[in-house]
């Protein structure tokens, strides 16, 4: 099917091919339905006619299981007979074995190549988000980007920023003058979270160098886009990173590329899987960056699938921009679950054949309800779909495998050393360093001052002492002589600072040697 994703087969017998148009596939989509219908499969063999078809991929592999796409399905394979049953069943003579080009991600840096970002190049807003920050600490950490910018300090990694918020804080009180409340106890709860972070392996995302979208936007020397699969098996173990990642990245995408229009085919084809992680609590500002991103980034070339368990995971507003639609079963059990149903399936155009709410709840695994925009980006009737067989391996492939990918990635090397040039760190300690530095030379001249002083006192008592009487010496210290007006300038300096550093320095003497 030229200029179409095949998707599978449909009708009363499964026979008519139901695919989505390359020049719609921008227009966004959803793939959706219960654990263990066939929703992985479904976004494996989306990834590899996507591909066949030079468009690029970025995908997270959530369970691991996507990995296979480098590598060809074989007739060995214990469902192989089913597969082939299927192909000739939806009619898909082209069915074959085949490997597609794939580069590996890992956030990590353990089962693919790292892959990063700066502190400044995630804003405030999303690292807000990641933090699980209060409006008032969003504010704080807003004022901590602006003084950066303004001083010009590089925020690169958790450390630039922690170094940053340190000062903040001893700064708090000037940059409230200016900027508004900064509390000290805002910075404190700032500077947990970043700990937080940390420990869950965070700090990685954040450095040098970071990533270039070009290389998640290639293309193989046989013209087959190449799948990029972010290993996300572990970074789930801290969903809101993994979430807020995923949003970085589209929201870098939408920034960064240029106006296309509508292409004949996608310059990129975005899933992001386990969708709901990015709306869970989601503050409203932040749903409506999404909602700008994904109504506008279509014009760059790019579609977006989500990918999750009810199309209720997703706000309305998003809903109704994804065009294309695969809906795997949904599980009707209690009223909540028939109302997501029945709400489910009044967003389809409706087929006379049969009801579209039953089809959803009965359609078996490897089935779905399929809708994709056909002719003037109208959406078609909706069809029950066998959904083909995948091409490549079903199932995740051998760590040595993957490893032998990633050496001979077109990328490797590129990531894999962490760079950390003078950034806000290095020029807040340096400005510590001379702060210190200049601190002490002026307690050392200070010390000299003090002592010369305290020589010329002593001096001035003896000489006055030693040449008159006492009588002689009560008139003359009365009278005002040399004698008193040293012993004058020494009591002054001794009732201010430098004379209570003094009586401090001699206490301090005193007690250190008790």
């Amino acid at each position: 099917m030229d200029g179409t994703i095949f998707i599978g087969g449909g009708g009363e017998t499964y026979g008519e091919k139901q695919g989505l148009l390359l020049k719609y596939a921008n227009r966004h989509g959803l793939v959706a339905g219960a654990t263990g219908t066939g929703k992985t499969v479904t976004l494996q063999i989306m990834a590899e006619s996507f591909a066949a078809q030079g468009v690029p991929v970025f995908l997270s592999d959530v369970k691991g299981d996507l990995s296979g796409l480098a590598k060809a399905g074989s007739e060995g394979f214990k469902l192989h007979e089913a597969f082939t049953s299927r192909a000739e069943k939806i009619g898909f003579q082209e069915y074959s074995y085949k490997s597609f080009p794939v580069t590996f991600w890992d956030l990590y840096g353990d089962q693919g190549h790292p892959i990063r970002t700066t502190v400044s190049e995630m804003g405030p807003l999303l690292l807000a988000r990641l933090l699980e920050l209060t409006d008032a600490q969003e504010g704080v950490l807003n004022i901590a980007f602006r003084v950066a910018d303004e001083q010009g300090l590089g925020l690169l990694d958790l450390k630039d920023l922690q170094a940053l918020l340190v000062w903040v804080g001893e700064n708090a009180k000037d940059l409230s003058l200016r900027y508004g409340n900064v509390s000290t106890s805002s910075v404190g709860a700032i500077q947990r979270a970043l700990l937080v972070l940390e420990n869950q392996g965070g700090h990685k995302l954040f450095g040098e160098p970071a990533l270039e979208l070009s290389d998640i936007m290639r293309t193989d020397t046989d013209g087959r886009g190449r799948i990029s699969i972010l290993a996300s098996d572990k970074l789930m173990g801290a969903p809101r990173l993994y979430a807020t990642f995923l949003l970085w990245l589209l929201s870098e995408l939408f920034e960064e590329l240029p106006e296309v229009g509508d292409p004949d085919k996608p310059k990129l084809v975005f899933f992001f899987d386990e969708a709901h992680l990015l709306f869970d609590d989601a503050p409203k500002a932040l749903v409506d960056k999404v909602e700008q991103v994904a109504r506008l980034i279509r014009s760059k070339g790019v579609g977006v699938y989500f990918v999750t368990q009810n199309p209720a995971d997703v706000p309305e507003d998003i809903l109704g921009q994804l065009g294309n639609r695969v809906q795997h079963a949904l599980r009707a059990f209690t009223a909540k679950d028939r109302r997501a149903l029945k709400q489910a399936a009044e967003t389809y155009r409706d087929n006379p054949r049969f009801s579209t709410e039953d089809a959803i709840r009965e359609v078996g695994v490897g089935e779905a309800v399929t809708s994709f925009l056909e002719s003037k980006g109208a959406p078609s009737v909706v069809e029950r779909t066998l959904i083909r067989p995948p091409s490549s391996q079903l199932g995740p492939i051998e760590s040595g495998e993957r490893k032998a990918f990633i050496d001979a990635s077109p990328i490797a090397g590129k990531y894999e050393t962490l760079q950390d040039r003078e950034s806000a760190y290095e020029v807040l300690t340096k400005r510590a360093a001379d702060a210190a530095k200049a601190a002490e030379e002026a307690e050392r001249l200070e010390e000299e001052a003090e002592s010369i002083a305290e020589r010329e006192y002593r001096a001035g008592r003896r000489y006055s002492g030693s040449k008159v009487g006492r009588s002689t010496s009560r008139s003359k210290s009365s009278s005002g002589g040399f004698g008193k007006a040293v012993t004058d300038v020494v009591l002054k300096e001794l009732k201010g600072t430098t004379g209570k550093r003094i009586v401090r320095g001699i206490l301090g003497s005193l007690f250190k040697g008790r």
